[in-house]
């Protein structure tokens, strides 16, 4: 799996695991869900994406000329 398939995999999953503990346990949950769309959000605008980092070095390997925003 490349990088920007593992990044996307993440947000995905955060989000939804994080929108469940927000209607099954607390409503705070829901900031979770919130830092993960603002975090998208900034590495769109900035190329800096920390899930990236993370995943680059547990080994995940870059995509081959793709057009990702997190390099």
């Amino acid at each position: 799996m490349t990088v920007d398939n593992g990044v996307r995999v993440m947000a995905g999953t955060f989000v939804l695991v994080s929108l469940a503990l927000g209607w099954w346990v607390h409503p705070a949950w829901f900031l979770f869900t919130t830092f993960v769309g603002v975090n998208l959000i900034q590495s769109a605008f900035t190329g800096f994406c920390p899930a990236a980092s993370i995943l680059k070095k547990l080994g995940f390997k870059d995509a081959s000329g793709g057009g990702c925003c997190c390099k």
